[in-house]
C-alpha cells in the first residue's frame, strides 16, 4: 500500500494541486487586466470524498457541518437550519475598457490561495511525519 491509496494524503495532495491551478488563473487574470473584454476566471472548489458513517439501521449517512448555539447570545443561523450554504459569487466591476478584472478582489484572491496551500501543505507534511512516528522512523 503506497501513501497515494491514503485517503487524507490523497485529498491533501488534490488540494495543493488546486492551489497551484487557481494561483496560474489569478495570475492570467492580473496580467490580462488591461486587455479590452477580458472577463476574470476562477477554478470551481474541487469534489473531494465525502466519508460517510453507518447508521444504527445500517443504511450510510453523509455528515452534515451545521453551526450550534451554544449560548443564548450567540447570532441564530441564517435560514433556520443552521446549515452552511455556499454563498453568491459577486459580479465584477467593468471597467470602461470593457475588461471585467477587479485587481484587489484577484490579489485578495492570490493572497488566501496562497494561505490555503501553505495549510494544505503543512498539513501534508504532518501526516508525513505522524506516518514515519508511525513506522518507527525520525
Amino acid at each position: 500500500m503506497g501513501i497515494g491509496d491514503l485517503g487524507t494524503m490523497s485529498a491533501l495532495r488534490t488540494r495543493m494541486q488546486w492551489h497551484q491551478a487557481r494561483q496560474r488563473l489569478i495570475a492570467e487574470n492580473v496580467a490580462n487586466a488591461d486587455t479590452p473584454r477580458f472577463k476574470a476566471k476562477d477554478l470551481a472548489q474541487p469534489k473531494m470524498p465525502v466519508t460517510s458513517r453507518a447508521s444504527a439501521s445500517g443504511g450510510v449517512v453523509a455528515p452534515v457541518v451545521t453551526m450550534a448555539m451554544t449560548e443564548p447570545g450567540h447570532i441564530a443561523p441564517r435560514g433556520g437550519t443552521g446549515a452552511f450554504k455556499a454563498g453568491d459569487k459577486q459580479n465584477f466591476e467593468v471597467t470602461p475598457s470593457g475588461n471585467a478584472v477587479d485587481l484587489e478582489e484577484q490579489m485578495t484572491r492570490s493572497a488566501e490561495n496562497q494561505l490555503d496551500y501553505q495549510t494544505a501543505a503543512s498539513l501534508y507534511q504532518q501526516s508525513l511525519s505522524l506516518l514515519r512516528t508511525a513506522l518507527g522512523r525520525k
